[in-house]
């Protein structure tokens, strides 16, 4: 096992994770001290041609782009708290997993591949990518179907998802694996011990 490489994998996973951490805390700091305006996208009006004017906006909001684009000038706590909510949870979800991602990689090194540290860890972060990428999912897709709802009452925008769910398959291979490297452990030490 080349453990420079894993050594380096390790190091430059770590500085991502601190980098997607600072990234989401820079965000948060900016984007609630920001006074601005909040714009949000919808394609709910895309296929349609809508006249100026015609669409149903709360006050404030001005609708561009064929009513694609909504802009309130100065949106409430919530409307900004869910702007927030539509950008920040895949910048948390990704710092969470690849920390985890280096702790394993350090795991790797230090004590060998196949151990019930790693199978541990590997379960950890299996458990994480599963169930975080479908939470982060929703709260974008709650955040940005409530700022849409906030700006323009439409009939029928519910919550939806957004971003790929293709991590979930990732996080679920990642639990197996976990397991079966736990009982690969398991194995070695009760065929250690009758030896």
């Amino acid at each position: 096992m080349n453990t420079r490489l894993t050594r380096t994998l390790a190091s430059v996973t770590l500085l991502l994770a601190v980098l997607s951490g600072l990234g989401f805390i820079g965000m948060a700091i900016t984007h609630l001290a920001d006074d601005g305006a909040v714009c949000v996208e919808t394609g709910f009006w895309r296929n349609t041609e809508v006249a100026p004017g015609s669409i149903s906006v709360e006050k404030g909001v001005e609708a561009t782009g064929s009513g694609t684009r909504l802009c309130q000038d100065s949106p409430s706590v919530g409307q900004r708290a869910a702007d927030l909510g539509g950008q920040l949870p895949w910048l948390l979800f990704g710092a969470v997993a690849l920390l985890l991602f280096s702790r394993l990689l350090d795991a790797v090194v230090e004590k060998g591949p196949f151990t019930d540290t790693v199978a541990r860890r590997l379960s950890t972060l299996g458990w994480v990518v599963a169930a975080g990428a479908p939470v982060a999912s929703l709260v974008v897709g709650w955040s940005h179907s409530w700022l849409v709802g906030s700006m323009a009452p439409i009939v029928g925008s519910g919550p939806e998802m957004s971003g790929s769910l293709g991590l979930v398959l990732a996080g679920l291979a990642a639990l197996v694996m976990g397991k079966i490297m736990r009982e690969g452990v398991r194995m070695r030490e009760d065929l250690e011990g009758t030896i």
